[in-house]
């Protein structure tokens, strides 16, 4: 295995881990935002929610932020790609994304419960919109896309945009992945949050983990159906970035699970993602919402893993054209570039857990009304 193989690996697998820590930090946002007019029945209740992931907010979406990074730095063909794809859906993302920072800070600018209100369904958009769009992401993904390159490496997009969004088995993705988001804005919330609101929270949390269990199982079942792909000869994995020659694709029933046959190893994955999600919500029920959030991290990594079990050496299918499927070994960087990019990175994302754990340690506590009021930072 060469040098350049290894840093392919290594930043597949890293991807994997920042998609994981997106779907847990940034999820979590996301479900207060989804949940906040169910937790908060008045003004001073639903303060009391914003503030409780006010602190941390903004620094979560660094995991986000990362992510797109490492898809532009290590997997440039990928990047260039899969953002012309899901063009109209990034669109979607992003806007839905940027109401977030506005509500924060416009919510409390006028004293008028319609102002007020209308900001609060704005944050409803921006926590169940980009979550859905997630899960919808990882659900389009397994089923593949339909794109191919001209010979001149041009793309050309096969199929419209709403055909991937609205599909059954996207719709399914997406809703586990939003339930997943409440089950984590549910768990940060019992964390910080007091009674009514506490209370509230972990009603919606418990059945949401159960519900993301059911329809991630529901998932597997229906992945056993669909027409996945498989490499029908031995690939040189040194080959460079370029789609158009060095591999030949065969698709066929069930070929999704074919590495899980191969290496029963890998089946772990899917069992952690049930572990985390059941065991979350036993958690959340027994009172101990701090052992649920960490079971979280179980969650994602079992549900972002699995997928990417699936799929490898895959990262993008093709529908229309499979010969020209974007994977490990044809859409990453140089090898110079992937190594420049695991020293970054090497530096950088343990600092980010560094500072992360610290405000997180700075801010710990419980969020009652008092403490809102007494703060002049309170959004």
């Amino acid at each position: 295995m060469t040098c350049y193989v290894v840093f392919k690996l290594i930043w597949t697998g890293l991807l994997g881990v920042l998609l994981s820590l997106v779907g847990l930090m940034v999820g979590m946002d996301m479900g207060v935002g989804t949940l906040l007019r169910w937790v908060g029945r008045n003004n001073e209740e639903r303060r009391e929610a914003l503030n409780i992931i006010g602190p941390h907010w903004e620094g979560n979406q660094v995991w986000f932020v990362l992510g797109g990074g490492a898809v532009f730095a290590a997997f440039p063909t990928l990047y260039g790609t899969s953002f012309s794809v899901f063009y109209i859906v990034m669109i979607l993302l992003l806007f839905s994304m940027i109401l977030r920072p506005v509500a924060f800070d416009y919510r409390s600018k006028v004293n008028s419960a319609t102002w007020r209100d209308w900001w609060d369904w704005a944050f409803f958009i921006s926590g169940f919109v980009p979550m859905f769009i997630f899960g919808a992401a990882m659900g389009n993904v397994l089923e593949g896309v339909g794109y191919h390159f001209l010979w001149d490496g041009q793309y050309i997009q096969d199929e419209n945009f709403l055909s991937y969004l609205f599909n059954p088995f996207a719709i399914l993705c997406g809703l586990m992945s939003v339930a997943l988001g409440i089950q984590g804005g549910g768990a940060i919330l019992m964390i910080h949050g007091i009674q009514p609101i506490y209370g509230r929270a972990r009603a919606a949390a418990v059945p949401a983990g159960i519900i993301a269990a059911i329809l991630f199982v529901i998932g597997g079942f229906w992945v056993s159906r669909i027409n996945g792909f498989h490499m029908i000869n031995k690939v040189d994995m040194s080959m460079p970035a370029n789609p158009l020659y060095g591999q030949e694709v065969g698709r066929g029933v069930g070929d999704l699970l074919l590495n899980f046959h191969h290496f029963p190893i890998l089946w772990a994955l899917p069992a952690m993602a049930l572990f985390g999600m059941l065991g979350s919500s036993l958690m959340l029920r027994a009172n101990k919402p701090l052992v649920a959030w960490w079971l979280g991290v179980f969650t994602w990594l079992g549900t972002i893993g699995t997928v990417g079990a699936a799929l490898f050496p895959f990262l993008m299918p093709s529908t229309t054209a499979p010969n020209q499927s974007l994977s490990a070994w044809n859409a990453t960087g140089s090898e110079y570039g992937l190594i420049c990019m695991a020293l970054v990175a090497a530096i950088f994302v343990p600092t980010i857990f560094c500072y992360t754990a610290w405000s997180y340690w700075v801010t710990r506590g419980k969020v009652t009304p008092k403490t809102v009021a007494e703060d002049s930072h309170s959004y």
